[in-house]
């Protein structure tokens, strides 16, 4: 869970100088340098308790897809192979990100969906270029987010002079440590990565299933090869025409809305937290902590900034609601801090492994399109979503604000408008807050064909495979078969809100929607 390393988002990307279109039919793909060398990949058991037939493989790919024969760079690589007699070919999972790794989920997939429909499939994961077990990995700078952050909203000159040399030294540390291969590390160049592994498992055509920014790399994928997709769900849709300055801004304003949500869970719960009944009372307690945490940091790590970190999870999936909602009242009606810093520890504090994940999140997102450079813009729009949306704007602002510094060159985000790739499944919950609905429809208006599975009401960030009977049977006939909804469209009810959880029994149980989330992580 405290994969924190960038994840609302998805990220998008180009080649510099590339214009996107139809792939001309060669395996490379149009912008590339000609066939790459595959090398057949060999399969070693990397088994667990968990997932007992997880087996794992590296593969060789090109740093730079423009020139074959150079640099060459290792993918790591998971796969739970079908078990039917006849198959379906392989099955290729993302979490999302940019920076999330991608080999467990192979497993938790494979597990997930029904036995009958997984074991046509070999479930292939990965960790893309730059995370995990991928080599080289990205870590751009240690203690980038250590206790206690100056407050991420500027009121103060000094706040915003230290939250600047903060981002400022990040993406200078980048450069110094990454910068031979920071040019490489984008959407585009993942997508082209994928079209590798597909022919080193030889196959004609791969399957794919992405949540998040995981959407959006599935869009590029399916741009640049088209021909090369059998099947694609895309759940939690990145908004393709934001990418990812807009993006980012409509994500403010989302996860305010669905922090809103939480406080008037907690108000209906009165009961059980005793912070009051009015949404509006409990939304003033929420603030007056946070002026408070500013002033005197509880246990000396939680300020305004870690705070935000802590809540942000709850945007993210409403299962951490009752955990998120003790440790307010703890602090906001007894005075305890205890219970505030074990929740930061627990949702927001940063894992040492997040230090990879969010400098692949920054180093995508960073080279993927263009941000504004002059800081005065970023001051003007965070100023101006603050006003509307206070809950994280500027936090959000911060952690994408190495892009206003960054020395490698952006390149243009795709058009991924596409009328080549076959049908393709959607998956979008009406109120998510770190990809907004907006996107989804977005993203089905580029995709001809394309079916949007909606789940109304719902909150939460990744939505099939968490428990949720309806939304699971349409992924799993689409997976079987290829049937979509009749007519393009379908709605699903979303299930019902948490309830409050005793202290002693507010551990998110391991199941349904919590093991999904655990491996989506936070921002990435």
């Amino acid at each position: 869970m405290k994969k924190r390393a960038a994840v609302l988002l998805a990220t998008a990307g180009a080649v510099a100088g590339t214009v996107l279109s139809a792939p001309s039919g060669t395996a490379a793909g149009p912008g590339a340098g000609g066939p790459a060398a595959v090398a057949p990949l060999v399969w070693k058991s990397c088994a667990d308790a968990r997932y007992p037939r997880l087996e794992c493989a590296t593969l060789s790919v090109p740093l730079d897809h423009a020139r074959p024969a150079g640099r060459r760079i290792a993918l790591a690589l998971t796969r739970v192979p079908h078990t039917a007699k006849k198959s379906a070919g392989p099955l290729l999972v993302n979490p999302g990100g940019p920076g999330g790794s991608g080999r467990t989920l192979a497993g938790f997939v494979a597990s997930a969906l029904p036995a009958k429909v997984a074991a046509g499939y070999d479930v292939i994961g990965f960790d893309p270029r730059g995370v995990g077990r991928s080599e080289p990995v990205l870590n751009c700078a240690k203690g980038h987010f250590e206790a206690v952050r100056p407050d991420p909203v500027p009121w103060r000159w000094e706040d915003e002079r230290a939250n600047l040399d903060r981002v400022r030294s990040f993406a200078e540390s980048c450069e110094r440590a990454h910068g031979d291969v920071l040019p490489f590390v984008d959407t585009v160049s993942t997508a082209r990565d994928l079209d590798l592994v597909r022919r080193a498992l030889g196959a004609e055509r791969v399957s794919y299933f992405g949540y998040s920014y995981g959407t959006y790399l599935g869009a590029v994928y399916a741009k640049l090869f088209p021909q090369r997709v059998r099947r694609m769900v895309l759940d939690s849709v990145v908004d393709p025409s934001g990418v990812w300055y807009e993006d980012n801004l409509a994500q403010d304003v989302a996860f305010d809305a669905r922090h809103k949500a939480f406080l008037a869970w907690v108000a209906r719960h009165d009961a059980a937290y005793g912070l009051g009944g009015d949404p509006a009372e409990v939304e003033a307690a929420w603030y007056r902590m946070r002026q408070e945490l500013r002033d005197r940091p509880a246990e000396g790590t939680v300020g305004p900034a870690e705070l935000e970190d802590t809540y942000l999870p709850g945007g993210y999936y409403d299962g951490y609601w009752p955990a998120l909602a003790e440790a307010f009242a703890a602090y906001a009606v007894k005075g305890e801090e205890a219970p505030l810093a074990a929740a930061y520890r627990r949702f927001g504090a940063v894992d040492p492994a997040a230090g990879n994940s969010y400098s692949v999140y920054t180093a995508v997102q960073c080279r993927d399109a263009a941000w504004p450079r002059d800081w005065s813009t970023w001051r003007r729009d965070m100023w101006a979503t603050h006003a509307k949306a206070p809950f994280m704007t500027w936090n959000n602002a911060w952690y994408n604000a190495p892009c206003a510094f960054w020395k490698t060159a952006p390149s243009t985000a795709p058009d991924v408008t596409n009328t080549r790739v076959p049908p393709v499944l959607l998956f979008q919950a009406t109120e998510d807050a770190a990809t907004p609905y907006a996107g989804a429809v977005s993203m089905r208006e580029r995709l001809a064909g394309s079916a949007l599975v909606v789940e109304e009401g719902g909150g939460n960030h990744g939505i099939a495979l968490s428990g949720n009977a309806c939304l699971d049977r349409h992924l799993a006939d689409y997976l079987e078969s290829g049937k979509l909804p009749a007519g393009g469209t379908a709605s699903c009810p979303a299930r019902p809100e948490p309830e409050p959880v005793p202290r002693t029994r507010a551990a998110v149980p391991a199941a349904g929607g919590s093991a999904l989330h655990g491996l989506l992580g936070f921002r990435s």
